[in-house]
């Protein structure tokens, strides 16, 4: 029997728990797929008490992490953590010390990724990170492998359960973003501070390493373009729906001639989309190749045991290869070799082409409407679809809702500087973009 992997788990948090129960639940389907055992050998956590509760005297446990890694010199690590700072020291640590990692610190690999990476490829170590996008999704997996003979063209995902309950919500229940978010909270979807969820952090963190797996770039989340969804209104919602579509945060990544597209944002989605039909706190991304057309990977995007079953994965593909031929890395980690990884272009969101939806306050007059088209036919922009709200009785003023075809935002962006001039038009227009993923 070959020897055990050799595994220390660092942080207990909700994850944490979940990768240690389904370890020790699952071990001998684990060791009958792998060829040998995982064995946990060490736990961290500051909560040492915790961490002796959980143990069970099975393994040792430490309130530092860094000294848990230099006693028991394990196989592999798992970072369960969290944040850019200790988790980074530990990473590098292991690293250093000749030891893989296994994540499920999106926040981490996004914002230091092209270091770590390049720090485990000279160490001739391997980073694993599948828990780190769409909790138990295998969604890397898919691109790294099952997907690797395709050139990947566009990957749309709605990849943070939060936002996607809050919209549901809205979307369901007529209710307010603000009414939708204490929901969200009172259920344990959003945390306390809420920020990086509803501000489209978190997306962006997780479409900034879909983009390096699926177009072989480096990690560059600080070009990715991030909007998120707490100045959308129930309205705005209500007309999509009119309209047939449904508005999701999207996290999108595009090839284009001249470069990459990489945003996260509200976004109309055709009703009759899967994507559109994704609900709730779930996850779902798909994935657009060039021989293999659409596919679509759909599941809990958080939670302790989903994310688990992703971070045992990695374990599970780290013992496998050990086990047959002793190498220590796998796949690429950013499924291109490392030679071929290309510093692309991210573009500017003012670059990137799109639909848009449009709504604004007009007066209730005569050539309102060909005055507004013709604002948008100057800079190329051709409408797709309107619909108007009668004005209320005694105001002499209307809304209009207009979806236009795909145009470059930057042309978008002069028309309404057009539009806001014209004397009919009485706000700054609301506009969203719009993606039908065909």
């Amino acid at each position: 029997m070959p020897q055990s992997l050799r595994v220390a788990l660092a942080g207990l948090g909700t994850v944490g728990t979940g990768v240690h129960t389904v370890l020790t639940r699952n071990a001998e389907i684990i060791q009958q797929r792998s060829g040998r055992s995982v064995e946990l050998v060490g736990l961290a956590d500051l909560d040492l008490q915790k961490a002796t509760a959980l143990s069970q005297g099975q393994c040792p446990v430490f309130s530092d992490a860094l000294v848990m890694l230099r006693e028991l010199k394990p196989d592999v690590v798992v970072e369960l953590i969290g944040g850019y700072g200790f988790a980074r020291e530990f990473v590098l640590a292991a690293i250093g010390q000749g030891c893989s990692v296994v994540t499920a610190n999106k926040a981490l690999l996004a914002v230091h990724g092209r270091d770590l990476f390049d720090q485990a490829q000279k160490a001739g170590v391997t980073i694993g990170f599948e828990a780190a996008v769409a909790g138990g999704i295998p969604i890397i997996k898919a691109l790294r492998e099952g997907l690797t003979a395709n050139r990947i063209e566009w990957v749309a995902g709605i990849i943070n359960g939060t936002t996607n309950f809050i919209l549901s919500e809205m979307r369901d229940k007529a209710l307010s973003f603000e009414e939708a978010l204490s929901q969200a909270q009172a259920l344990g979807y959003a945390e306390a501070d809420p920020t990086f969820d509803i501000e489209g952090v978190d997306a962006a963190h997780k479409i900034t390493l879909i983009a390096s797996l699926a177009f072989g770039m480096p990690v560059n989340f600080q070009a990715a373009h991030i909007e998120g969804i707490s100045k959308l209104s129930s309205q705005d919602i209500a007309y999509a729906e009119q309209l047939g579509y449904r508005i999701k945060l999207v996290g999108l990544t595009r090839r284009r001639e001249n470069g990459v597209e990489l945003r996260v944002h509200p976004t109309l989605v055709p009703s009759r989309q899967l994507l559109a039909n994704v609900e709730g706190a779930m996850n779902a991304v798909l994935v657009k190749g060039d021989a293999v057309g659409q596919t679509l990977y759909y599941g809990k995007g958080a939670g302790s045991e989903p994310t688990a079953s992703a971070v045992i994965a990695d374990l599970v593909d780290l013992a496998r290869l050990n086990a047959s031929s002793g190498q220590t890395t796998s796949v690429p980690m950013l499924s291109f070799q490392p030679e071929h990884l290309q510093d692309l272009t991210v573009l500017p969101i003012a670059d990137c082409e799109t639909g848009f939806y449009i709504r604004l306050r007009v007066l209730d007059q005569p050539g309102v409407l060909a005055d507004i088209t013709r604002a948008l036919a100057d800079g190329g922009i051709s409408i797709d679809a309107f619909v108007q709200r009668p004005p209320q009785h005694g105001v002499q003023e209307a809304e209009v809702v207009l979806l236009t075809h795909r145009c470059i935002e930057r042309n978008l962006r002069l028309a309404i500087s057009r539009m806001v001039q014209l004397p009919s038009v009485l706000n700054e227009p609301i506009t969203l973009r719009v993606e039908d993923l065909a």
